[in-house]
């Protein structure tokens, strides 16, 4: 699923953390127990420089699936850093809010109807 250079993060890929919309990784993040937010956290952390240098030399809009898979694992982690690094991967709170109240809308596809959905 991801580019061979980066194996050691299969697991995450495998796990489901490659997901395409924010709104999907914020639901995966929501869906996540702390331990779980962590452990990515921790494996991804050492790796980031890396990746963002391998995945700067590809375009954005030609990237193969691997890569492609690697972008979203990358996506993820700024949903999981957010989480551990602001709140110590607790969450039941954003910003004060029950984290359940923010749903990102802006991955709806042009012309569709939004149907809200509480995130558990």
């Amino acid at each position: 699923m991801l580019p061979e250079a980066f194996a050691d993060l299969e697991p995450l890929a495998e796990s489901g953390w490659c997901l395409a919309t924010e709104a999907e990784r914020v639901a995966k993040r929501h869906a996540s127990t702390e331990q779980e937010l962590r452990h990515f956290y921790d494996l991804v952390v050492p790796r980031l420089e890396a990746v963002i240098a391998y995945l700067d030399a590809f375009q954005l809009d030609k990237l193969p699936d691997a890569e492609k898979h690697l972008m979203c694992l990358l996506l993820s982690m700024a949903e999981v850093t957010f989480a551990v690094e602001k709140f110590d991967a607790d969450e039941s709170t954003y910003e004060g809010l029950p984290a359940n109240r923010f749903v990102p809308v802006h991955d709806i596809p042009a012309g569709g109807l939004y149907t809200p959905f509480e995130y558990k």
